[in-house]
């Protein structure tokens, strides 16, 4: 068992109440079991969880609906595994469903994992997206510091060049200059 599936499976362990069902879902490498949770009515959000999981780290692209909506839960930790899920599934749609989730300023208490997912993805989508997000980022008191430094530090390891003016601009907010300037550094 790797460290993510670990990491999930003691997350949702106690969610579940540590049922055979959920065992089963863990350890079972039957892939029609696992995406017939995903579609059957009245499933748990455990079990959902742990099938789209398990289905997408296998790249299955059954998984992929379920794991977009996990990336946008309000639960930081679903976040982080549906974003390792998706990593692992590579599927052509992640980075324009990440950048959709980034971007969407009604959901911007929800964009950290996505903003990181874009990072880790290197996608034509990834620059253009880290920039829409930052730009709306700099405005006096925003409160997500934490997305926009996300994307501050994502352009850097990005290196693009396109990223040079908003990340010039992020070095006049002070909770960003260190980081703008080193991203900046990275551009060359």
């Amino acid at each position: 068992m790797d460290e993510e599936l670990r990491s999930l499976a003691q997350r949702l362990r106690s969610e579940s109440g540590g049922p055979a069902a959920f065992e089963r879902l863990l350890t079972t490498g039957d892939h029609e079991e696992l995406a017939a949770v995903l579609t059957a009515p009245e499933r748990p959000l455990w079990a959902r969880e742990t099938a789209a999981f398990r289905l997408g780290c296998a790249g299955d692209r059954r998984a992929f609906e379920s794991l977009v909506l996990l990336l946008n839960h309000r639960d930081p930790e679903r976040c982080v595994s549906a974003a390792h899920a998706l990593h692992e599934l590579a599927d052509p749609r992640t980075a324009r469903a990440a950048a959709a989730l980034a971007t969407n300023e009604l959901r911007v208490a929800y964009a950290l994992v996505p903003v990181r997912l874009l990072t880790r993805l290197r996608a034509p989508e990834s620059v253009p997206a880290l920039i829409t997000v930052l730009r709306r980022r700099l405005t006096p008191r925003d409160p997500y510091g934490r997305v926009a430094l996300a994307c501050v530090e994502g352009l850097g390891a990005l290196g693009d060049p396109r990223a040079a003016g908003v990340l010039g601009d992020a070095r006049g907010v002070p909770r960003l200059r260190a980081a703008a300037e080193a991203a900046l550094a990275r551009l060359g």
